[in-house]
């Protein structure tokens, strides 16, 4: 693992979920690793039983992840550690659930869930600095995530067709 934090242990329970169980640990990006691990579980969980699978998913793990994000940012004192990437699974699964199982619409949800968790748009970010703990961690990628979805709804109506993807 790439480092350690005071008051954390790297395979207590509630870590391993927090980080994406070491995504969040790899050198650069900790976000955008995250983000690269949700793609390969959405397909699967897609493959397996449906966009309404996914988005059931994406909501038990919004509370599991409100739940190990609160005690890990306990744990560490960091008010959003960087480390902690299950908040961007939970939000990259919600763009995809507008996206069909093909590589090309997800590129682009990746893209567009990145896009608004980076930049932070209105919103996003007053949700991000209203929230501590927990909830702190989730809610703004929760937002990035909304917002992307309806980027890929938009994408899906308007561009796929001309893609030849729709």
């Amino acid at each position: 693992m790439a480092y350690r934090r005071e008051g954390i242990k790297a395979f207590h329970p509630f870590t391993l979920i927090a980080t994406g169980f070491g995504v969040g640990l790899l050198p650069k990006a900790p976000g955008t690793w995250g983000s690269l691990l949700a793609l390969p579980l959405a397909w699967g969980l897609v493959s397996w039983g449906g966009q309404a699978l996914l988005a059931q998913f994406a909501a038990g793990l919004f509370l599991v992840g409100w739940f190990v994000a609160r005690d890990y940012v306990g744990r560490s004192g960091v008010k959003d550690p960087a480390e902690v990437v299950v908040d961007e699974v939970v939000g990259q699964w919600l763009v995809l659930v507008a996206a069909p199982l093909n590589p090309v619409s997800y590129a682009v949800g990746f893209v567009l869930f990145r896009l608004f968790d980076i930049w932070k748009p209105g919103p996003i970010g007053w949700l991000e600095r209203k929230y501590d703990s927990g909830l702190g961690v989730m809610i703004d990628d929760v937002a990035a995530g909304i917002a992307g979805l309806i980027g890929m709804i938009l994408f899906q109506r308007f561009v796929a067709p001309l893609l030849g993807l729709g």
